[in-house]
C-alpha cells in the first residue's frame, strides 16, 4: 500500500467513526483507539505535505488564524421567520396558507427552534466547501477555519449526496459545555459567560481556530437549500440529511393537523429543559415543497413557516438587599438577595445584577417588586421593576458601593471597564484567599488534601498571607484546625510537598497573573522557557508573542514590577517549585535546519501555523517567536504582523513564502 493509500484509508475510517460517535451516538472503537489512528494520520500527512486536504480529520484542532473575516454573499438568502407566541397566531397562520393553497390537505413539519448562531454550509462533491454566518440574510462572514473544528460538522458525507448544495443549522454550545466554560473562568477571577447564545456566536468569530476547537460547540442542522427540486419534502430531506452524516436532531415530526402541532408545543414547553442545549420554541413548516413554492416569500421571510416562541419563564419577587462580593483579581459583584421564590424548577435566592451600569439602568430600590429571569434559561437575573409607581414615596435609588466592603479601601473603575474594583492587592482578604485557592485548584497546582475551605482557615489562623506560605507550614501547626485529624494533616503536608514537581507552565497560570490561564501559560512557558527570561521582557517583546496581545502584555510587566510578587516567585524558587520548562527530546528527521532560528507569521494555505513549527523542530531547527538579530528567516503568510514585518525588514532577515520554505527544506 502507497503512502497516499495508506493516508486516505485512515482519513476514511476516521470519518466514519466520526460519524458513528458523533451523529449516530454508536461509537465502535475506544477514544483511544481513535485517537491513536488520528496520530498515525497525522505523523502521515506531517512527513508527506504535498498529500494536504483541508477536510483531513486532523484539521479538526485548528490553528488558521483569521484577522478579518471575508464577507461572502449567499447564493441563496437567509431569511428570517415570523413568530407567534399563542395558539391564536397559529390558527391565523393556518387560515392564511390554507386560504392561499385552496383548501387543500397539508402537513406540517415541527422542529425545535434552538437558540444559537445560524449558518450556512456549502459542499461540493461531498466535501465541505465553505461556511458563512447569516450576517444580514444576503451576505455573511467566512467561518470556514472555525465550523470545522466542531466535531459533529461532516467534513466528507458519505451516501447519494448532490454534487453541490447548501445546509443551514445553529451553532449551539451545549448547557454542560457553558457551564463548563464558566467555571474555569471563575477559577482565573474573571467574569464568566453571560450565556451560551452568545458565547456560541462569538466563538464563531475568534481570530484563531485552535482556540475555537477547545470549546464544546456542536452544529445541529435542518435545512438543505438549493437541491428541494430533487426531494418532495422537508421531512424526506431532513432523513436524506442524517444519512449523508448531518446532525439533524431527531426531536421533530410529521404533522396531519394544527392540533397535532399544538400538541408538539405544549409537549416541549415543559420537555424542552430536559435537553442538553437551549431551546426558545418551535418552527412549523409545510412539508411539502411544491407547496412551499407556491406559497413563496414576503419581503423578510418565508409564507410556509413560522416561529412559536415559548415565553421566557419569569416570576415576581421582592429585592431585600444588594451584596457585594470581592473576587481573587479585586473585581466587585453585587449581587440582588431576594424573597426566595421558584423558577424554572429551582428556589431562586439570589440574581445577577453585573455592575453599577445594570443598577442605575433599571432604577432599582430596596424592596422593589421586581421581574426575574433566568436568563438563557441558566443564571437568574432581574429584568426589570414590576410597577415603580406603588413604591414607598420616600425610596431613593440604590447607591452603588465607593469602598470596598471587606477592606473599605476606595474602589476603582477604570475607562472603559463596567466593572469596579479594590485596589488594595495585598490587603484585601478576599483577594488574599482567593489567590491562594486559584493557586491550590486542580488545574494550577492541585495539591491534595487542601481546598478552598481548609485555605480560608490557615490565612483567618494567621498560618498563611500568601500562596508562599504553604511551603512553611508544618503538620503541628494545621492539626489544630477545625476538623483537621492526623492522617488529613499528614496528608495536606504531602500534598504541599509533592505540588513541587508540577510543571513549569502550570506553576506560571497557578500564581494568579491576570488574564494568564491555562493557554497562555503554556505559551508563555514555552516561549521563555523559564521565570527569569519572562520577568525581564518588556511589553513590546512580550506582545510580539504568537497570540500575546496588549492587555496580557501589560498585565504580565505590571506583576512582575510588584516588589511584593518578585519576592513571591523568589520564596517559592527557593521552595524547589518548577520555574523552568522540561525539554522533551525530539527525534529528528533530518538536520537541514540545525543551527537555524525561524520565527512563523501570518495565514497560510498549505500549512497550519503548528505544521510549519512542528517540521522545522523535526528537522533541527527552532521556533521563535520574536524576531531579533538572532533570527536566520521567517517564514510568512497572508496576514503577518506588521510590527513582525517592520523588524525583519530592519534586521534584513530573509521572509520566506510557503513555496520558498518548502524549496529550503527540499534542497
Amino acid at each position: 500500500m502507497t503512502v497516499l493509500e495508506q493516508i486516505q484509508q485512515l482519513r476514511s475510517e476516521l470519518h466514519q467513526h466520526n460519524y458513528q460517535y458523533y451523529i449516530l451516538d454508536q461509537p465502535v472503537i475506544s477514544d483511544f483507539d481513535f485517537d491513536q489512528k488520528l496520530k498515525q494520520l497525522q505523523a502521515l500527512e506531517n512527513a508527506n505535505p504535498e498529500f494536504f486536504d483541508p477536510n483531513s480529520p486532523t484539521q479538526r484542532v485548528g490553528g488558521a488564524v483569521t484577522k478579518n473575516f471575508e464577507t461572502v454573499e449567499h447564493e441563496y438568502r437567509m431569511y428570517s421567520l415570523d413568530n407567534s407566541y399563542s395558539e391564536a397566531d397559529l390558527l391565523d397562520w393556518e387560515a392564511r396558507i390554507q386560504k392561499m393553497l385552496g383548501n387543500v390537505p397539508i402537513q406540517y413539519v415541527c422542529e425545535l427552534k434552538y437558540d444559537g448562531a445560524s449558518i450556512s454550509i456549502t459542499y461540493e462533491n461531498g466535501k465541505l466547501l465553505r461556511a458563512v454566518t447569516r450576517g444580514d440574510g444576503f451576505q455573511g462572514d467566512d467561518v470556514t477555519a472555525n465550523v470545522k473544528t466542531i466535531s459533529s460538522v461532516p467534513l466528507q458525507l458519505h451516501g447519494d449526496y448532490p454534487s453541490k448544495f447548501d445546509i443551514r443549522g445553529e451553532i449551539v454550545l451545549p448547557i454542560a459545555g457553558f457551564n463548563k466554560m464558566n467555571e474555569a473562568l471563575l477559577d482565573i477571577g474573571e467574569q464568566p459567560y453571560s450565556n451560551p447564545r452568545n458565547t456560541a456566536s462569538g466563538s464563531l468569530k475568534l481570530q484563531d481556530s485552535a482556540e475555537v476547537a477547545k470549546r464544546p460547540l456542536e452544529c445541529l442542522l435542518y435545512n438543505t437549500v438549493g437541491i428541494n427540486h430533487e426531494l418532495d419534502s422537508q421531512f424526506t430531506a431532513l432523513q436524506k440529511a442524517r444519512n449523508w452524516g448531518f446532525n439533524v436532531p431527531q426531536h421533530s415530526i410529521l404533522a396531519n393537523s394544527i392540533a397535532e402541532v399544538l400538541a408538539f408545543i405544549a409537549h416541549w414547553d415543559v420537555a424542552r429543559h430536559d435537553l442538553p442545549y437551549e431551546t426558545d420554541g418551535v418552527v412549523v413548516k409545510v412539508n411539502n415543497f411544491n407547496q412551499q413554492e407556491e406559497l413563496g416569500y414576503t419581503a423578510k421571510a418565508p409564507r410556509w413557516a413560522i416561529a412559536y416562541k415559548f415565553k421566557a419563564e419569569q416570576v415576581s419577587t421582592i429585592l431585600e438587599s444588594i451584596t457585594y462580593q470581592v473576587g481573587r483579581t479585586g473585581a466587585i459583584t453585587p449581587v440582588a438577595n431576594l424573597k426566595p421564590v421558584q423558577l424554572a424548577g429551582t428556589i431562586v435566592k439570589r440574581a445577577s445584577l453585573h455592575n453599577a451600569d445594570q443598577i442605575e439602568k433599571l432604577d432599582l430600590r430596596l424592596s422593589d417588586e421586581v421581574y426575574v429571569e433566568k436568563g438563557g434559561e441558566i443564571i437568574p437575573k432581574i429584568i426589570g421593576v414590576v410597577d415603580p409607581t406603588k413604591r414607598d414615596i420616600f425610596s431613593i435609588p440604590v447607591i452603588y458601593i465607593t469602598h470596598c466592603p471587606e477592606c473599605n479601601t476606595e474602589l476603582i473603575r477604570k475607562e472603559g471597564e463596567a466593572q469596579h474594583y479594590c485596589p488594595n492587592y495585598n490587603g484585601c482578604a478576599p483577594q488574599i484567599i482567593g489567590r491562594i485557592q486559584h493557586f491550590i485548584s486542580r488545574k494550577a497546582m492541585d495539591i491534595e488534601g487542601l481546598g478552598g475551605e481548609t485555605v480560608a482557615l490557615l490565612y483567618k489562623s494567621n498560618l498563611v498571607t500568601s500562596y508562599a506560605d504553604l511551603y512553611e507550614l508544618k503538620k503541628e501547626q494545621v492539626l489544630p484546625l477545625e476538623r483537621m485529624a492526623e492522617k488529613s494533616a499528614e496528608n495536606l503536608i504531602t500534598g504541599i510537598e509533592k505540588s513541587k514537581q508540577v510543571p513549569f507552565e502550570r506553576v506560571l497560570f497557578a500564581i494568579g497573573i491576570r488574564y494568564v490561564g491555562e493557554t497562555v501559560a503554556k505559551k508563555l512557558a514555552q516561549h521563555y522557557k523559564n521565570i527569569d527570561n519572562l520577568m525581564q521582557a518588556t511589553h513590546l517583546e512580550l506582545i510580539l508573542v504568537d497570540e500575546i496581545g496588549d492587555r496580557i502584555a501589560e498585565s504580565v510587566v505590571q506583576f512582575f514590577a510588584d516588589a511584593d510578587n518578585k519576592l513571591l516567585i523568589q520564596r517559592l524558587k527557593q521552595y524547589g517549585l518548577q520555574f523552568e520548562i522540561v525539554e522533551k527530546e525530539l527525534v529528528l528527521e533530518s538536520t537541514v535546519f540545525s543551527g537555524k532560528t525561524f520565527v512563523v507569521s501570518g495565514v497560510f494555505t498549505k500549512y497550519s501555523r503548528d505544521q510549519i513549527k512542528a517540521v522545522i523542530e523535526a528537522n533541527g531547527g527552532k521556533v521563535g517567536s520574536s524576531i531579533s538579530s538572532k533570527t536566520h528567516y521567517v517564514v510568512a503568510g497572508d496576514n503577518m504582523g506588521p510590527a513582525k514585518l517592520e523588524k525583519a525588514n530592519k534586521l534584513n532577515i530573509p521572509i520566506l513564502s510557503e513555496v520558498e520554505f518548502d524549496t529550503l527544506l527540499t534542497n
